[in-house]
């Protein structure tokens, strides 16, 4: 069976990830499809408690990545859950610039 791409919206706060993850509700998505990810660990904590979406995780990445992440720069912990999740090295590398300048990524990730 082939895994479905990720889809990834980027959005510039809180309120616009909210509002986006209500509108994949909307359109049906279940919550354990839909992960949120900022550049700082915490902000991404505080968006996944606030819009009850998930991070991405030991589940997504993997036991040994997830141990490996702990001794990763921020930027390469970033790119290393993107790839995780089904996207290119290059797509991780933009999303992570993204994230460099503030933003926020809504994710939806159907297995």
């Amino acid at each position: 069976m082939q895994s479905i791409k990720p889809t990834v919206q980027i959005v510039t706060t809180a309120m616009d990830a909210l509002h986006a993850v209500r509108e994949l509700n909307q359109r049906g998505y279940k919550q354990d499809d839909i992960y949120v990810l900022a550049h700082d660990s915490d902000q991404t904590k505080s968006l996944a408690d606030a819009t009850d979406a998930n991070q991405i995780g030991m589940s997504e990445e993997g036991m040994f990545t997830s141990m490996a992440n702990v001794f990763r720069s921020r930027g390469d912990e970033i790119r290393s859950k993107l790839t995780s999740i089904g996207l290119t090295e290059t797509e991780a590398e933009r999303y992570e610039e993204e994230l460099d300048r503030g933003r926020v990524l809504v994710i939806t990730n159907v297995h």
